[in-house]
């Protein structure tokens, strides 16, 4: 059983919180790009895939949303991970716990509404965003991305652990 639990919380980890990562490092310049009154369709004629503008700003953002939502699977498959492992009171995972807990924090609290609110002024077709939005979303979302890179190498090093390299 822990070895599924461990891979479910792995897959989980990689196809929700890789997307998020993604999505959040390419929102804050896709939105610097939009232009005043700029079309969130494609032109007529090409792929869905070719969606500029505040269409890829709103599919960014989207992303960010919904791969958030389905992120909550990792540390749930993780606990029962460390609960099967029996290793709920070590402090590699106790510091993975907290420092997920404040990525959460950061994406749930700073990052989502700042897209949100981005997302808004391009859509009432204002002056171009603020660089100063951007420039702190794209700050906040290097704190994100820098403490999840520090989660995963303390689930691989696994330091003080009997088990861990």
């Amino acid at each position: 059983m822990t070895a599924f639990l461990l891979a479910v919380h792995v897959v989980a980890a990689i196809l929700a919180v890789g997307p998020v990562t993604v999505a959040a490092s390419m929102f804050p310049a896709a939105a610097r790009r939009v232009r005043p009154g700029e079309s969130c369709e494609p032109p007529a004629g090409v792929g869905a895939s070719a969606a500029s503008g505040v269409g890829a700003v709103r599919l960014l953002h989207r992303v960010c949303r919904v791969y958030a939502a389905v992120g909550v699977a990792v540390p749930v498959f993780g606990l029962a991970t460390a609960s099967s492992l029996g290793v709920l009171t070590d402090a590699w995972l106790i510091t993975s716990m907290v420092l997920t807990a404040v990525a959460a924090a950061i994406l749930a609290l700073r990052i989502l509404p700042g897209q949100e609110a981005v997302l808004a002024r391009l859509e009432e077709d204002e002056a171009p965003v603020e660089r100063a939005d951007t420039a702190r979303l794209a700050l906040l979302t290097g704190a994100f991305n820098l403490l999840w890179v520090t989660v995963t190498i303390l689930m691989i090093i696994r330091p003080g652990s009997t088990t861990g390299a």
